[in-house]
C-alpha cells in the first residue's frame, strides 16, 4: 500500500524537531543530496528579480489647473483636514499615500487624475 502525500505531510507535521532533523539526515544519506541552504544573492537567482511589488506609494507629481479639486481629492484619499491637504498639495511633488496595496494606490491615483493632477505610483 502506497502512502499519499497527505499521509506523509500529516506524519511529518506530527514529528518533533529532533525527529525531523534525523529524517533530513536520512534523506541526505539515502539520496546523496544536501539540504544545506545556499547563502548570498546568487542563491535567489532570477526568481527574486521577478518578485512582484506589494506596497505602493502614491505621489502627487503636479497639481494642474484645478487646485481646489485636487485638494478635495487629497482630503478624500487621506482624511486630512483642509489646511493639511492644502499644504500637501502646495508642496508637490509629495507622497499622498505610502505603503498601500496596488488596488488602493491605483484608486487614489485615478481620483487625483480625475481632479486634474498628475500622479505616479512607486
Amino acid at each position: 500500500m502506497a502512502l499519499s502525500k497527505d499521509d506523509i505531510l500529516e506524519a511529518v507535521g506530527a514529528m518533533s524537531v529532533m525527529d525531523l532533523n534525523d529524517l533530513v539526515k536520512a534523506f541526505e544519506e539515502k539520496f546523496g543530496v544536501s539540504a544545506a541552504a545556499v547563502a548570498g544573492p546568487a542563491a535567489a537567482g532570477p526568481a527574486a528579480a521577478v518578485e512582484e511589488q506589494t506596497e505602493f506609494n502614491v505621489i502627487l507629481a503636479e497639481v494642474g489647473a484645478n487646485k481646489v479639486g485636487v485638494i478635495k481629492a487629497v482630503r478624500e484619499i487621506t482624511g486630512l483636514g483642509l489646511k493639511e491637504a492644502k499644504d500637501l498639495v502646495d508642496g508637490a511633488p509629495k507622497a499622498v499615500k505610502e505603503g498601500v496595496s496596488k488596488a488602493d494606490a491605483e484608486a487614489a491615483k485615478k481620483k487625483l487624475e480625475e481632479a486634474g493632477a498628475k500622479a505616479d505610483l512607486k
